[in-house]
């Protein structure tokens, strides 16, 4: 856990995020204000923060390893610690926002967050006037490394698929966190060819933009799909019902990711038609000469419906320069 201190009698604040660019990005937002800033990775240390009077104001993901948000809520609750939560979470489901009011929390902010509508929060709470400070400077974290940059992105494009999916199917969706890793070719292959020998199929659809390309690739169950099928009132051929709910999920979770992606790096996205892979075989020869490169995994959770599927960005090798350009911005 990370500490920042600044000015005489400042106000204490937790931003808790397993995130380091969440937590820079929240911290720039209370730029200039007189605050005293305690990060933390973890819930647990959000929680000693607090009992150690280190946050009157805890701003708090959910998403976390270990001890997601709701866990530190409700033992906030059942401590009675004294401090105000706001929620800042790329989960931007109804559901999940209504969950944090009862839990306690004072407000839900969806990512990414302004200082503008941090501002207009604490302002509503009558908190602001205490913590502004015309001459009061916040340092930056350490030097955030790459990988950061796409989990943060993936977590809130997740978060927007996420909402939709629970919107359409009226339930709420488990969101995990997103696996960003460089994988090697071969190891997507096997990851891919193990799922089909296990009864998975595999929805696939290409994505072309500026001086970038890759492939996203939704893995479901076969016999999930039974869970579901009430969705669209399906009936007639077991193929052609599942047929219909793989298209289905595709453009829901693969558009929403796609879009919400795309925009916080301001740029376009060309999707290719899916194509339903039933019996997977291997990746194609082209596919096979990628080098390591970035994957980004989700695994979406219905747990009333005992349903789950999971999403697989992965770009090609040639595209990473590109994505590491654009996301400059962001340091």
């Amino acid at each position: 856990m990370e500490k920042v201190s600044v000015l005489s009698d400042p106000v204490p604040i937790v931003i808790c995020d397993d995130s380091r660019l969440a937590r820079k990005q929240m911290a720039a937002a209370l730029h200039g204000w007189n605050a005293e800033i305690t990060f933390a990775e973890l819930g647990q240390q959000a929680l000693d923060a607090v009992r150690a009077q280190k946050g009157d104001i805890l701003f708090l993901d959910l998403n976390m390893p270990i001890m997601d948000g709701y866990q530190v809520l409700e033992q906030i609750r059942k401590e009675d610690l004294p401090t105000l939560v706001i929620v800042v979470s790329g989960d931007v489901q109804p559901e999940a926002r209504k969950r944090v009011l009862e839990l306690g929390a004072l407000e839900f902010i969806k990512k990414p967050c302004s200082p503008e509508i941090i501002a207009d929060v604490l302002n509503r709470y009558g908190l602001l006037t205490e913590l502004e400070h015309p001459d009061n400077q916040l340092p930056g974290e350490e030097v955030i490394e790459l990988p950061d940059y796409y989990q943060e992105i993936s977590n809130i494009a997740m978060g927007q698929a996420g909402a939709m999916l629970a919107s359409l199917l009226n339930t709420f969706v488990d969101l995990p966190i997103p696996k960003v890793t460089l994988v090697s070719p071969d190891a997507i292959d096997a990851l891919l060819l193990s799922a089909s020998s296990q009864g998975f199929n595999l929805v696939s659809q290409g994505f072309v933009g500026p001086e970038l390309a890759g492939e996203a690739l939704l893995v479901i169950k076969r016999s999930n799909l039974d869970n579901i099928t009430w969705l669209k009132d399906l009936q007639g051929d077991v193929n052609r019902r599942e047929a219909e709910l793989e298209m289905f999920l595709s453009n829901v979770l693969i558009g929403a990711f796609s879009s919400s992606f795309s925009k916080q790096l301001d740029i376009s996205l060309s999707r290719a038609t899916p194509i339903i892979l039933r019996n997977f075989t291997g990746m194609t020869e082209q596919n096979a000469q990628w080098q390591k490169t970035l994957m980004i995994s989700i695994d979406y959770q219905l747990n009333t419906q005992g349903f789950h599927c999971e999403l697989l960005v992965i770009f090609t090798a040639d595209s990473l320069p590109k994505l590491k350009e654009m996301t400059g911005y962001f340091s």
